[in-house]
Parts: structure tokens; sequence; C-alpha cells
């Protein structure tokens, strides 16, 4: 029997490293279709992302957040903004809270596009999610909890190198 099939031997590390590395080339290569049909830019859609993300938590996201978000210079940051505006899929306005801010928002038609394209991939991975009874999903949940926290400190760690 597989490594991989149910009743296997245990994964090794390095196994399952190479299996996300897998996932995630086959991710990029998913969302990558996207960017062409859509003229955008791999760090537009990354932006897209993080605009999201930060209204699904309730955070107001501005432009310099953002450009850190992604690590991004103020100019970089700018021309990226410009080019999801004048795509019609971000709206910049002034925070309510303090006019001085600007605050980042994704448009209806950038939401329902990215609906469009995107529903089909989650159908097959929450598909996939259901073969997992909720205590393998937990572990699932705090494995790749740990692997961002992991990511996101290697990328401070090499900075530093």
């Amino acid at each position: 029997m597989r490594a991989d099939q149910p009743g296997g031997d245990a994964a090794s590390p390095l196994e399952l490293i190479t299996m996300m590395r897998r996932l995630n080339v086959e991710l990029d290569r998913f969302v990558e279709r996207f960017a062409v049909d859509h003229g955008l830019h791999r760090t537009d859609l990354n932006a897209v992302v993080v605009i999201m993300d930060a209204a699904r938590d309730g955070r107001p996201l501005t432009p310099g957040a953002l450009g850190a978000a992604l690590n991004l210079s103020a100019p970089a940051t700018t021309a990226l903004l410009n080019r999801l505006e004048q795509a019609g899929h971000v709206q910049r306005t002034r925070s309510e809270t303090d006019r001085r801010k600007v605050e980042l928002a994704l448009q209806a038609q950038a939401i329902a596009l990215a609906k469009e394209f995107f529903t089909p991939l989650a159908r097959h991975l929450s598909a996939s999610l259901e073969e997992f009874g909720d205590a393998e999903r937990q572990v699932i949940h705090r494995f790749l909890t740990c692997s961002i926290r992991a990511s996101v400190a290697a990328r401070g760690a090499s900075a530093v190198d």
C-alpha cells in the first residue's frame, strides 16, 4: 500500500513538504490561468486576496498596509492600485473615521468575477476535505496554521541572512 493511501505508512516530513510544494504549483497554475484570462499580474491577484481578507476580517486596509503585506514600495503599490482601479476591481475611498486616510475596497464586479472563477476550485477542494472526519480536519487545520507560521518565520529569517 502506498504512503498516500489510507492505512498506508505515515508520510515523512520530506514527503509532506514535497506534496505541499506540488499543491502550491498546481494552485499557482490555476491562479495563473485566471490572471492571463483577465489580463492581470500575479501581484494584482495577491493584492485582491489581501484586500478581500481584510474586508472579511472587518479591517480597513490602506494602500500602505497593502504595500507592506505584499512587500512593495510606495511607487509599486500606487502602480498596482492604478491598474486594479482602471480595471474596475478596486476602489479607493476616504476613511469615514479619519478623512486623511484612504481605504481600499473591492468592487462588486471583481468579487463576482473571482467567485465565478474560483467556485469550482472551492467545490473540488471542499469535496476532498469531506473525505476527512472532524478530528482529521482539526489536525489539517493545525498543520496548515503551523506551516503558514513557519513560512512567515522563514521569510523573516531569510531577509536577515
